[in-house]
């Protein structure tokens, strides 16, 4: 179980949820000729479906995508940094984090709000992309807790998380794409020149 493996690798996983009457939900892939995914879901219904808001601990720093906005607010417009603000942050969020896939990335906390540019490569399987950046995040939030509170230490961990995506796109396949930090740095350091 995913579970155990995190706990195996001194990942605290206290807020992992388990629902023992329901099952975990089946994504199918495919990849369409310019390297963008679909997916066809089996539900009926999963675990993420029948999660509760009280279930959650609502002092976390949130990731979500632009269609994942037009979703969760009923159609509006995910590029209005106010229906981002006004519909989804809340006073005990941290830091939101809105993903826009090769164009980068949009963040707001209670201070400041901003966007940091992608990367440019050649996609080739976006397939990962979002978990890259969710990992680049959070290993910049490992190595300083705090840096939502400082707004340029919070931009050079969003260009780490960027790049972590972009690295991915690059190759086929969620896990085998996964980049390591020396890739990772590697773009940068291109990307700088």
């Amino acid at each position: 179980m995913l579970a155990n493996i995190l706990k195996q690798n001194n990942v605290d996983n206290s807020g992992v949820r388990f629902d023992y009457n329901a099952r975990t939900a089946l994504a199918f892939v495919t990849n369409r000729a310019d390297g963008e995914r679909e997916f066809l879901f089996f539900r009926h219904p999963s675990a993420d479906m029948l999660l509760h808001e009280s279930e959650l601990d609502v002092e976390l720093i949130s990731k979500i995508s632009e269609e994942e906005i037009t979703f969760l607010t009923g159609a509006e417009d995910p590029n209005d940094d106010n229906v981002v603000l006004d519909r989804l942050f809340h006073p005990n969020l941290k830091l939101l984090i809105v993903t826009e896939g090769s164009e980068g990335c949009r963040y707001f906390t209670k201070e400041f709000r901003g966007r940091v540019a992608g990367v440019k490569v050649k996609a080739v399987d976006t397939t990962g992309a979002g978990d890259a950046f969710v990992g680049g995040i959070l290993y910049g939030l490992a190595s300083d807790p705090n840096l939502y509170k400082d707004e340029e230490r919070l931009r050079e961990a969003l260009l780490f998380a960027n790049v972590c995506g972009a690295v991915t796109v690059t190759k086929r396949g969620a896990i085998p794409a996964l980049p390591t930090k020396e890739a990772v740095l590697n773009l940068l350091t291109q990307a700088a020149s």
